[in-house]
């Protein structure tokens, strides 16, 4: 295991910009096939394309081709097929602590399918690096807004060439919150809760169809904050990163730490408004 000097000595800002050149290189496999192809379902209204595919593969190829000691999860089949026998090595199996692995990129490749299918602009490439399970490397691309949100611990967070920051909204009354929900949500959902009571707590609700865009939205102070309890750990690992160097809080919905392999958790801009979201959420 790596000791405190060994981390410190990580140069995090070039591992940022390789972060940045596949999640850029993603978004172009996207655009290229943006509305050209027809999506499937891998579970109930739970879409899937050949873009997924195409945009992981290629992020995969470049990430590994600089760092080849490193570990890959992606949200997309990872068989022998797709990768190849050079790439099975790197992927990390089921039952494995990412607490255990030094680094592990955590890899969606096409963060808001639906919007995607549907040509809706609102989906994101989203790449994170993980070292013993923290996000310590985000890069998230807008594709249709040509956006490239990027951080790395201890450098700040960034769109473009602007440093950004979270809002200074310490009232939920006057906060703009979003939420993300599961592909089926029953009508009994404790989430269908939570959303009534947010609603008529916070100034407005929005809910947007990608993760990852929402958690930069946080960064950059254009929401206040933001709940989930069904997203996957490749859908937030770039920008819980991203929102932790823009000056942001994230935790378990509880209150808790963090668990980026059961992610259920609030984002908010500070303290004090993380506290009322807390309270509101916890109603059921």
């Amino acid at each position: 295991m790596m000791n405190n000097a060994d981390a410190d000595a990580i140069d995090y800002a070039e591992i940022e910009q390789v972060a940045v050149t596949a999640a850029l290189r993603g978004g172009e496999v996207l655009i290229e096939m943006f509305g050209k192809i027809k999506a499937r379902q891998k579970g109930p209204r739970d879409l899937v394309t050949e873009a997924d595919v195409a945009s992981q593969t290629i992020i995969l190829d470049l990430i590994l081709s600089e760092y080849p000691q490193h570990m890959f999860v992606g949200e997309e089949d990872m068989s022998d097929e797709l990768l190849g026998d050079d790439r099975s090595a790197n992927i990390v199996t089921d039952g494995t602590s990412l607490r255990d692995v030094e680094f592990c990129w955590v890899v969606d490749p096409l963060d808001g399918t639906t919007n995607y299918v549907h040509q809706l602009p609102g989906f994101a490439v989203s790449i994170g690096l993980l070292h013993f399970g923290e996000p310590v490397v985000g890069a998230v691309v807008d594709p249709i807004r040509k956006e490239v949100f990027r951080a790395s611990q201890g450098n700040g967070a960034w769109l473009g060439d602007q440093r950004i920051s979270v809002s200074e909204c310490q009232q939920l009354d006057e906060a703009l919150v979003a939420a993300s929900f599961s592909a089926r949500v029953p009508r009994q959902s404790p989430e269908i809760e939570r959303f009534i009571e947010m609603l008529h707590r916070c100034q407005a609700l929005r809910r947007m169809g990608s993760a990852a865009l929402n958690l930069c939205n946080v960064a950059r102070g254009g929401l206040d904050g933001y709940w989930a309890t069904s997203v996957k750990m490749w859908d937030i690992a770039a920008g819980v990163a991203i929102v932790n160097e823009a000056g942001g809080v994230v935790t378990h919905i509880n209150g808790g730490a963090l668990d980026i392999e059961n992610p259920q958790f609030v984002a908010s801009s500070n303290e004090v408004l993380h506290a009322q979201m807390l309270d509101g959420l916890a109603i059921v």
